[in-house]
């Protein structure tokens, strides 16, 4: 299988859902703290770059929930500087494994690229983004406050 580094937020649930579902199929992970990171701009386009720039953004992050951080208002140039101010606001996990790399989780493309196997039962079938506790109000409300 695949070596792939994984850029996630340490603690996040999702992330650690995602990371689970690359090892059963086999990968070797290798975590980064996306938060942590030392992002340059060319760094962090080779992912972002292919994608529409309101994809870029975490949707869960507090400061585009409430609205405050439009990222269909924003270009190209000013998306990047306020991720690279603000790696909370940018869309995980950002994947690499070889030259390929992906942002965010759709385990339909994680598995067209590297494989995602075993397919049983609680293989997730949607997007497997987002927090992992957002079913139950007070995980939510946990998953919010570590957020920010």
């Amino acid at each position: 299988m695949s070596d792939i580094v994984f850029y996630g937020k340490p603690g996040c649930g999702g992330n650690a859902r995602q990371k689970a579902l690359l090892q059963a199929a086999g990968h070797a992970v290798e975590p980064r703290d996306l938060l942590a990171w030392p992002w340059t701009a060319a760094a962090l386009l080779e992912f972002l770059a292919p994608l529409p720039v309101p994809q870029w953004f975490n949707r869960a992050a507090p400061r585009v929930k409430s609205g405050e951080v439009v990222p269909e208002a924003l270009d190209a140039a000013q998306a990047l500087a306020l991720l690279l101010a603000e790696p909370l606001l940018v869309r995980r996990p950002l994947m690499q494994c070889g030259a390929q790399r992906l942002v965010g989780f759709d385990p339909a493309e994680v598995d067209a690229l590297w494989g995602l196997q075993p397919r049983h039962a609680a293989w997730p079938r949607e997007r497997a983004e987002g927090c992992a506790a957002a079913a139950a109000d007070v995980q939510a409300a946990r998953c919010r406050s570590a957020r920010e």
